[in-house]
């Protein structure tokens, strides 16, 4: 993955009209640092935004003014679907949904339009604290404060809560406020955390990725997925979300940038939504690399089949190495292709004329035998390369290939492959 990301990085980088623009996500925490080489030694400091916990970014996935509460609710939802990995029952998150889109509507109406995770933490925890931002409401109302637009909303926001939410029997109000404190819970409960992602709307430094794709900065996540496993997976789901839907839309905008997104250890971070848009972002010139253990670890993460052979087969080039997971080897396989193998089968065959048995030694004996032996020659269509290949023969360093030149698929191949980390004849770097 690094000598991809200097590639991109080196890519026309004085020319700030066409320079990448980069979402980079960094599972393990130490990708970041390579980056920073890259970056250094390119003279693009400048150019670098890590998001991280201690820094001096303050990011808040939920300040999207342009965006629809329904919008921002349904990322929320897939974020929920990340940690839900064993219910099977759409209705806790469809209903999550929907709480979640009316308390961003009536949140942006007292907060002047700005909408964070504490604010929605407490409107579904504190029921005073609800109370009291609708008797706010209430007060603009009267004073003619609200436009016919913010009136509707408000509307229907009550009569959402009264009417259904407030409804409910406690215990499934309970199950429903739990479900939505799964994700609220891990930014009110850290000061760090509370600082960098929940600020107050004056001291945001990044909001979003449009200046990102404009003018070719890179953007990583440094945040270590086994120290912070939920919160790693919430705000590297928002930024990959809020990339793609600022990617797509430069479509409408007639806007043709290179972006690039990248990301190891992708099945940490895979969600459905990936698959359309790298169906779509191939016209929007965005290069898309990510790297898995295997297919099953992806299968694993989305629980989906269907979802899981789209996101795959959306891939055009691939690079396989050495696996044992038979489901990564079958659509390897059956990428690859098959091809006419020549085989070959032996007969050997014994006739005799007299055949006695033999009372001693309780066997039959021939006399005036005959042996035969065949050989027959056959063609059978067959994978160009068997499980076998996959297993065992594929050495370290080495990989089998399907690859586009951009114009044609090239024939599928093994690739020697040349680690980063051991310089070549001639370099001097500090790779």
């Amino acid at each position: 993955m690094y000598p991809f990301t200097e590639q991109l990085i080196k890519y026309n980088k004085n020319n700030q009209n066409d320079k990448i623009g980069m979402l980079i996500l960094d599972v393990k925490g130490n990708y970041y640092e390579q980056v920073k080489k890259y970056v250094k030694n390119n003279n693009l400091e400048d150019d670098l935004i890590i998001i991280e916990l201690n820094s001096d970014i303050r990011y808040n996935p939920l300040h999207k003014p342009h965006l629809r509460p329904q919008v921002l609710a349904n990322r929320l939802r897939t974020i929920l679907e990340l940690f839900s990995e064993n219910n099977q029952e759409s209705y806790w998150l469809d209903k999550a949904e929907q709480t979640l889109a009316e308390c961003i509507k009536i949140c942006r109406l007292y907060n002047n339009g700005y909408v964070n995770f504490t604010e929605i933490h407490k409107l579904i925890t504190l029921p005073d604290y609800y109370k009291e931002k609708i008797e706010t409401l209430r007060n603009l109302f009267i004073q003619a404060k609200l436009s016919v637009q913010e009136i509707y909303n408000l509307n229907s926001s009550l009569e959402f809560f009264q009417k259904e939410l407030f409804s409910l029997d406690q215990r499934t109000l309970s199950i429903l406020k739990s479900e939505i404190t799964r994700i609220t819970n891990i930014f009110v409960s850290d000061y760090d955390i509370a600082k960098t992602f929940c600020p107050q709307e004056n001291e945001l430094t990044f909001t979003g990725f449009e200046d990102t794709i404009l003018n070719g900065k890179i953007v990583i996540l440094n945040m270590n997925i086994s120290e912070y496993k939920n919160l790693s997976k919430i705000i590297a789901a928002y930024l990959k979300l809020d990339f793609q839907t600022e990617i797509l839309s430069t479509l409408s905008k007639n806007i043709k940038k290179k972006t690039a997104f990248i990301c190891d250890e992708y099945s940490e971070y895979i969600t459905k939504s990936d698959s359309q848009f790298f169906s779509l972002s191939r016209e929007a010139k965005c290069i898309n690399i990510v790297s898995t253990q295997s297919y099953s670890s992806l299968k694993n993460t989305l629980h989906d089949d269907t979802s899981t052979k789209v996101i795959i087969q959306n891939l055009i080039n691939k690079i396989w190495f050495r696996t044992d997971d038979t489901f990564t080897i079958e659509e390897a396989q059956k990428q690859l292709g098959k091809e006419e193998k020549e085989k070959t089968s032996q007969t050997i065959s014994e006739s005799a004329k007299t055949t006695k048995f033999s009372y001693i030694t309780n066997t039959f004996n021939s006399q005036d035998s005959n042996v035969s032996e065949s050989y027959n020659t056959y063609t059978q269509n067959d994978f160009v390369y068997d499980t076998n290949y996959f297993t065992q023969k594929l050495e370290t360093f080495h990989s089998l290939a399907f690859l586009s030149d951009g114009t044609k698929i090239l024939k599928p191949c093994k690739l020697q492959m040349f680690p980063y980390f051991l310089k070549t004849k001639g370099e001097n770097n500090d790779k």
